[in-house]
């Protein structure tokens, strides 16, 4: 992007934008609404708020209508819509959603209002954009990809005497609560649409551009209105969302999460929570310390997949002042200028997750000591931090914080793959087949990569937190009728 385009995106992205909710019967735009600002306090956006009784009665009337019969299930033709196509509809939506004028904006235009508002850096908000499209491209291969060996595959059903099995939804609708601190949260819900879902979607307040753009350009490829939703409403009216759905995506805090996963609703709910992402290496360190280093400080340190703690066999602190090196590099920068490296926050809220860093910090050492970069915009760059940690099951191993944050711990045999539980990625370096047979045994760990990729590789077809269709579908027995 030459500087000349990257400065009229960026006035463009000053202008005043509204985003209304994208209800089954088209745009809605409520008297409530909430102003979007950016990490300087400037407004970006005006965002509707739905009230809870217009996202309930739409969802319970939604919940009732015939569900859409795609080409990835196996579940009757809807009467009003036809099941063949859906492959090619999903990459025009991606095709549109990655390149396209979607809701008056371009692609850099959307990526600079994501960077303003979110202060992920705008090169990490360009290749979520890729991510996100790559993954709509080929959401009916990936959830066939995830269809037990023993259903039958989606098309006409010739059921033998001793019978067979269906693989077919739980339910017809799919109610996602979003955050905002990456905007490839929106790649883990695609799926649902190849699998004959409906979902509806309530967006981040930080980041109410990436599924809007992505809901639009999914009805602009042929998607009903009432097949793809995005519902922008308040905390009390997202409990209306997440009731609403037959099935329920959140994503948040461990709060967020515990809340809605402690069963105070109908509605099965798959939490998405911190990763806790931990990196061992238990020879020589110094062939991984980029790749540590990239997944560490790679996409900005902000998402669930990046490292949060790493520990090593041998030489613990020269490991940790090497990587303390090696994150120095990320440069604080605004995050619409595309040298940025850094996350950014409102310097107020910079300043308070400085301070209650300190305070989870207490008892480590600090190799890179963090803290905020004043950028004099009203806005701060959060600095990459490297503490230095005696135990390698020390609680702050699992603090996982919104940028390039390291504990790093010494590690020995003897304590196998007991510190790396409760990691949604451990990345591992080692000759110890038998530890690695380990941390496949542990149900708290959900994947186990080398460390030839960082910690955040995630291509399409590959599973996040186990593959998505293993909560919205199940395998039911069908003998000759």
């Amino acid at each position: 992007m030459t500087v000349a385009a990257q400065e009229t995106a960026q006035q463009r992205a000053a202008a005043p934008y509204f985003i209304d909710a994208l209800a089954p019967d088209g745009s809605y735009r409520a008297g409530r609404r909430e102003t979007v600002r950016d990490v300087t306090g400037a407004p970006v956006a005006e965002l509707t708020l739905a009230p809870g009784l217009f996202v309930a009665r739409t969802l319970d009337r939604l919940r009732h209508r015939p569900a859409t019969a795609p080409d990835a299930g196996d579940a009757p033709e809807a009467p009003d819509r036809p099941r063949s196509g859906l492959a090619e509809r999903l990459r025009a939506a991606a095709a549109l959603f990655a390149s396209g004028t979607v809701g008056g904006l371009t692609p850099e235009e959307h990526h600079v209002r994501v960077a303003r508002t979110t202060g992920v850096p705008v090169a990490v908000v360009r290749d979520a954009t890729a991510t996100v499209a790559g993954v709509l491209a080929n959401a009916v291969d990936a959830a066939q990809r995830a269809r037990p060996r023993a259903a039958l595959p989606p098309g006409p059903r010739d059921v033998p005497d001793e019978g067979a099995v269906v693989w077919r939804r739980r339910g017809r609708l799919l109610s996602v609560n979003a955050s905002g601190n990456h905007p490839a949260v929106h790649s883990l819900w695609p799926e649902a649409l190849a699998l004959g879902y409906r979902v509806a979607v309530r967006p981040s307040r930080r980041d109410p551009f990436t599924p809007h753009r992505l809901v639009l350009a999914l009805r602009s490829a042929g998607f009903a209105d009432e097949d793809v939703l995005l519902l922008p409403c308040d905390h009390g009216a997202a409990d209306e969302l997440v009731r609403g759905g037959d099935l329920a995506i959140v994503f948040g805090g461990d709060e967020t999460v515990n809340r809605y996963a402690g069963g105070w609703s109908r509605t099965p709910v798959l939490p998405q929570g911190p990763g806790r992402v931990k990196v061992l290496v238990t020879g020589p360190w110094e062939p991984y310390l980029d790749v540590i280093a990239d997944s560490v400080g790679g996409l900005g340190g902000v998402s669930c997949l990046n490292a949060t703690a790493v520990l090593v066999e041998r030489d613990v602190r020269g490991f940790a002042e090497a990587l303390a090196q090696r994150l120095t590099k990320l440069r604080p920068l605004p995050p619409e200028r595309e040298e940025a490296g850094l996350p950014c926050l409102p310097l107020a809220e910079a300043r308070a997750l400085g301070d209650a860093v300190r305070q989870r910090a207490a008892g480590a050492e600090p190799v890179l000591g963090g803290g905020v970069h004043d950028l004099g915009d009203g806005s701060a760059a959060l600095l990459p931090a490297v503490h230095l940690l005696d135990d390698a099951m020390a609680e702050q191993t699992g603090v996982e914080l919104p940028f390039p944050c390291a504990w790093v711990a010494p590690w020995s045999p003897e304590q196998g793959a007991a510190p790396l539980r409760g990691s949604l990625v451990a990345g591992v370096a080692t000759e110890d087949a038998g530890l690695v047979d380990a941390l496949l045994e542990d149900p708290s760990v959900r994947n186990v990569y080398g460390l030839d990729r960082p910690t955040w590789w995630l291509p399409p077809g590959m599973p996040h937190d186990g593959f998505l269709a293993e909560f919205l579908m199940r395998s039911t027995a069908l003998t000759r009728i």
